[in-house]
C-alpha cells in the first residue's frame, strides 16, 4: 500500500474492490475512502491527496464480521486464550467485533470484571463487547444487577454453558433485561435429558459405545424460551441452534410474530456426527454435531430467514485437555475459519448469495447486539474485511493465530481467504 503508515488519522483509499454492504443493499465495484478511522464514503477518484492507496482489485470489501458468541477464556483460563490472542485470531478471520461470553473465572457477573475486560481490550485487534452473566456466579439463582453491568460495558446477558434452570428465573431475567434494552442470549439445554452424554445420541454414538446427548435436550429448552417470549412479548435469542426440531420451533414462532431470534455456527451447517468416528475430541462440542438431516435443516433455516445470525461459539482448549476423547471438555475454535466455512458450504453450493452470508455474519449480529458495526455507511467506524471469495486454502492448525488449535476444520480445503482486516481504519491483519 503506497504511503501507508498505519497511524491514527491517516486517510486510506481502498481502490477497485467489489464493495458489498448488506446494510445499504450495496454491491458494486468502487473506491472507498477512509479518514480519521471512519468511512468517508465512496468516490470515483483513484487518487486522493494525502491518502495511502490499497489496491484491492479482485477482492471483496465488506463490513468487518461481528461474532456474537465467543469464549475468550479471560480472566482465569488464559492458558487456553486471552483477550490479545483471541482478538488476533478474530482479525485473521475478518472479525472486527466480538461478544465474549461470561463463563470465565471469575464469571462476568459484576461491574469490576466487566470494566476490566473493556479497559484491557482497548488496544486489541478487535472490538470486545462483554456479555454479562444472568445469575451470580452462573449459579442459576440470584439475578445480577443488569443496570450496573450495562453501565460497565455489557451489551447482553447470558448464562451460556449453564442454562438458566427454571422458567420462572428466565422470565424474571427477560423482564429485567428488556427494561434496559439488553438482549438475553439463551443456551438451550435441558440437563435432565443430556444424561452425561458426550456426543449426539444416534447411530454413531451407538456404534462407538459412547453415551449420547438426546436432541430433546435442546428442543425442550428452545420450546420453553419460545413459550415465555410468546406469552410475555419479551424478546429472547437462542444460541447455537443444531437440531431440526429447534429450527422448526423457531420457524413457527417467528411466523407467529414471537420476538425470538436464533443463531447457528459453521460446524452445524458443515459437519455431522460422522466426524466423531475417529474418536477425536476436537469434534466434540455442546450442542454436539448432529446428523445430516439436522445439518440440512440448519441450512434451510439460514436460507429462509428462520435463523438470524451465524456465530462461531469459539471455544479454545489446550491440546492436553483435548487429548482424552472421553474426558475432554466440549468446544472448538472457529473465528479464523468462519467466513471460509460459510463461503464453502453455503455460497459455493448455491444455497446463499454472498451478500446474504455477510448479512448473517455482520449486519444482523450487530443489530441484535445494538453495537456500531456491520455497515460501511458514511460516518461508521472503518471496520472492514477484504477477502478473495474464490481463493482456496487448507486449514493448518499450526498456522492459526490463537493459543489453542482445536479446530474441527483441520486439514479441510476451503474457499474464501481474508487478505486484510482493518479496525477503525488501522490495518490489524495482512495475509502472509
Amino acid at each position: 500500500m503506497g504511503g501507508w503508515e498505519n497511524r491514527p488519522g491517516q486517510k486510506l483509499l481502498i481502490r477497485g474492490a467489489r464493495v458489498i454492504d448488506p446494510s445499504q443493499a450495496l454491491d458494486e465495484v468502487c473506491n472507498l475512502l477512509i479518514a480519521d478511522g471512519r468511512i468517508a464514503g465512496r468516490t470515483a477518484e483513484t487518487e486522493v491527496p494525502d491518502a495511502a492507496v490499497l489496491d484491492a482489485s479482485g477482492l471483496i470489501c465488506a463490513p468487518g464480521l461481528v461474532d456474537m458468541h465467543v469464549h475468550l477464556r479471560d480472566p482465569g483460563q488464559t492458558h487456553k486464550e486471552d483477550i490479545e490472542t483471541g482478538c488476533s485470531a478474530a482479525a485473521a478471520g475478518g472479525v472486527t467485533s466480538l461478544a465474549c461470553m461470561p463463563n470465565t473465572s471469575p464469571a462476568l457477573d459484576n461491574p469490576a470484571v466487566i470494566g476490566d475486560i473493556v479497559r484491557r481490550a482497548v488496544s486489541a485487534k478487535a472490538h470486545v463487547y462483554p456479555v454479562a452473566a444472568v445469575t451470580a456466579s452462573l449459579g442459576g439463582e440470584r439475578l445480577n444487577d443488569f443496570a450496573a453491568l450495562k453501565a460497565a460495558g455489557a451489551v447482553a446477558v447470558s448464562d451460556d454453558g449453564r442454562p438458566v434452570p427454571t422458567a420462572g428465573r428466565m422470565m424474571e431475567a427477560m423482564e429485567a433485561a428488556a427494561a434496559l434494552s439488553l438482549p438475553v442470549l439463551s443456551h438451550c439445554e435441558d440437563l435432565s435429558l443430556t444424561r452425561g452424554g458426550i456426543m449426539n445420541e444416534g447411530a454413531v454414538s451407538r456404534a462407538l459405545g459412547m453415551p449420547g446427548i438426546h436432541r430433546g435436550a435442546e428442543d425442550v429448552a428452545t420450546a420453553r424460551e419460545i413459550a415465555i417470549a410468546a406469552s410475555t412479548g419479551l424478546p429472547v435469542h437462542i444460541c447455537h441452534v443444531s437440531t431440526r426440531g429447534s429450527v422448526a420451533l423457531l420457524r413457527d414462532a417467528r411466523r407467529r410474530g414471537v420476538p425470538v431470534t436464533g443463531e447457528t455456527a459453521p460446524h452445524y451447517f458443515t459437519l455431522t456426527d460422522e466426524a466423531l468416528r475417529g474418536r477425536d475430541a476436537d469434534y466434540r462440542m455442546n450442542p454436539p454435531l448432529r446428523t445430516e438431516d439436522d445439518r440440512q435443516a440448519v441450512i434451510e433455516g439460514l436460507c429462509d430467514g428462520t435463523l438470524s445470525a451465524i456465530a462461531t461459539d469459539h471455544a479454545p482448549h489446550s491440546p492436553e485437555e483435548k487429548a482424552d476423547f472421553l474426558r475432554a471438555p466440549n468446544g472448538s475454535i472457529g473465528m479464523e475459519t468462519s467466513l471460509a466455512a460459510g463461503i464453502t458450504a453455503l455460497v459455493e453450493t448455491g444455497r446463499l448469495p454472498l451478500s446474504r452470508l455477510l448479512w448473517l455474519m455482520s449486519t444482523e449480529p450487530a443489530r441484535l447486539l445494538g453495537i456500531p458495526a456491520g455497515t460501511l455507511q458514511a460516518g461508521a467506524p472503518a471496520d472492514i474485511v477484504l477477502f478473495d471469495p474464490r481463493e482456496e486454502w487448507t486449514v493448518d492448525p499450526a498456522k492459526l493465530h490463537g493459543k489453542s488449535r482445536n479446530t474441527p476444520f483441520k486439514g479441510m480445503t476451503m474457499r474464501g481467504r481474508v487478505h486484510y482486516t482493518l479496525l477503525e481504519g488501522r490495518l490489524v491483519y495482512t495475509a502472509e
